[in-house]
Formats: C-alpha cells, sequence, structure tokens
C-alpha cells in the first residue's frame, strides 16, 4: 500500500509539472506565429522593390531564389505542367522543411546580407528598409529561441511522466492492472471488493 501511495504522489508530480511548463510553451509558440505571420507579404514587398531598383538579373535571381525558400514554394503550375502531371502533387506545396522557424530566419539573415551588397536597394518604405528588415529578423529569431528554451524542459516533464504512468511492469499504469487482477484472485470475479476496483479505468499508452 506504501508503494502504491508513493507512486501516486510521484505520478501526480510529474502531472503538476507538465501542466505548469504548458504555459509558457504556449505563450511563446503563440508570440512567434504572431511574428511571423507578415513575413510572407513583406518579403513579397521587398522582391517587387529590389525588381524595380534597376539591378542586374543574376542579383534578382539569386534573390528570388531566397524568397522563394522563405515562401516555401517548391515548384510553380507551370513546370508541372511541363511534367505532363507526373511531379502534380508538388504544385505550389508548402516545403515544411523551408518553412521550419530555423530555416525562415536563417534565410531572411541571408537575403539581408545580400541586399546589403546591392547599392541600387534603397526603398522609401522604411520597414524595407535593410536596417528595418535585420531588426525584424533579430525580433523572429529571439522569439523562435524562446520557443526551443521553452520546449526542452516541457519535454522532459513529459519524458518523466510517461515514464512513470507507463513503464513496462513498474509504471503506474501496469501496477494498478497488477493490483485488479490481484485483487481478483483473492476475492473472485463476482466480489464486492472487485467490483469497487474493476470499473477504474486505465489504458497503456501506444508507443
Amino acid at each position: 500500500m506504501d508503494a502504491l501511495k508513493a507512486i501516486q504522489t510521484d505520478s501526480q508530480n510529474d502531472l503538476n509539472t507538465v501542466s505548469a511548463c504548458v504555459p509558457a510553451y504556449v505563450n511563446a509558440i503563440a508570440e512567434r506565429e504572431i511574428a511571423f505571420e507578415p513575413l510572407g507579404k513583406l518579403i513579397t514587398r521587398v522582391m517587387n522593390a529590389l525588381r524595380a531598383s534597376g539591378t542586374n538579373p543574376a542579383i534578382k535571381a539569386k534573390a528570388a531564389a531566397l524568397v522563394r525558400k522563405l515562401q516555401g514554394y517548391r515548384l510553380s503550375s507551370r513546370s508541372s505542367k511541363e511534367n505532363n502531371g507526373m511531379n502534380s502533387k508538388e504544385v505550389n506545396k508548402i516545403s515544411s522543411s523551408q518553412l521550419g522557424f530555423n530555416n525562415r530566419v536563417s534565410n531572411l539573415d541571408k537575403l539581408i546580407n545580400l541586399l546589403r551588397t546591392i547599392p541600387e536597394y534603397n526603398p522609401n518604405e522604411p520597414e524595407l528598409k535593410v536596417d528595418s528588415l535585420a531588426a525584424l529578423m533579430e525580433d523572429l529569431r529571439a522569439k523562435n529561441n524562446a520557443v526551443i528554451e521553452a520546449t526542452t524542459p516541457l519535454s522532459n516533464a513529459r519524458i518523466a511522466r510517461n515514464n512513470i504512468l507507463y513503464n513496462n511492469g513498474s509504471g503506474l499504469v501496469e501496477r494498478a492492472f497488477n493490483v485488479k487482477a490481484y485483487v481478483k484472485s483473492i476475492y473472485g470475479a463476482t466480489s464486492p471488493q472487485y467490483h469497487q476496483v474493476s470499473g477504474l479505468e486505465f489504458r497503456r499508452a501506444r508507443m
């Protein structure tokens, strides 16, 4: 009985730890989503300003490649048609690898560094200027790092919770099944003692 009470206490403590870690993680995720949401449209404006700047086509093409990565496009509709439908699943498909937040920050950094080398790129709009884009990138990087920092304690807490609840042979759930089987074997399946515990529901985790 003491051992069961101890694992109950430890399990509740680990559940509480998970619950305590969740708000910081959820808030960090929400702040990152809000910060990144306008990026696609802003980068489109940057590219349009670059096209209007009169810089040479090779540099525009290099910038356009970074913009495509930032916006996550793999193939155009035209290229798909040219392949006679063979790659139809790829048309305008969002690449999760390129849209990963780390990659987006990295590609934005590369685009900013490229813009710094283009004298012709000098838009009038403050939000399109290189220094403004650099400040935005640092803010996005900070918000992405905040999510990473909030993820680690939550992940560790979930691992500890899952271990104490679902460890084969020693976890709370397995012990609960063993206790129910023990009560059934001692008192019988129709006994009031077994009826007290038979309705308690426990589920094994799907690993």
